[in-house]
C-alpha cells in the first residue's frame, strides 16, 4: 500500500494505492452508496465506511473518487479544500 499528499490547485489531496485484485468495473459506480457491498468473498460489515467517507469529504468541499483495474490495483483519492 502506498499513501500519498500534496497541495492541488486551491486542495489538499490525498490518495491511498494498493495492487491487490482491482475492483470490478460494475462495482464502481456503487462503491461509495449506503449499504452497498460488493460481492465474493470480499462481502461483510455494513456497507456504511465508503459513504461516511464521502459525506466527510463533502462536508469539507472537498470530492472523493477510485480509479481501478483487475489484476493491477485500485487508488482512492479524496481532496479538501484548503482553509
Amino acid at each position: 500500500m502506498v499513501a500519498s499528499a500534496g497541495r492541488h490547485s486551491d486542495a489538499v489531496m490525498v490518495s491511498v494505492a494498493d495492487d491487490g485484485p482491482g475492483i470490478p468495473p460494475e462495482d464502481v459506480p456503487h462503491l461509495f452508496d449506503r449499504f452497498w457491498q460488493g460481492g465474493g468473498d470480499r462481502a461483510g460489515g455494513s456497507g456504511l465506511g465508503l459513504a461516511i467517507a464521502r459525506e466527510l469529504v463533502r462536508a469539507h468541499g472537498g470530492r472523493i473518487w477510485v480509479e481501478s483495474q483487475l489484476g493491477k490495483g485500485s487508488t482512492f483519492y479524496f481532496t479538501l479544500l484548503n482553509a
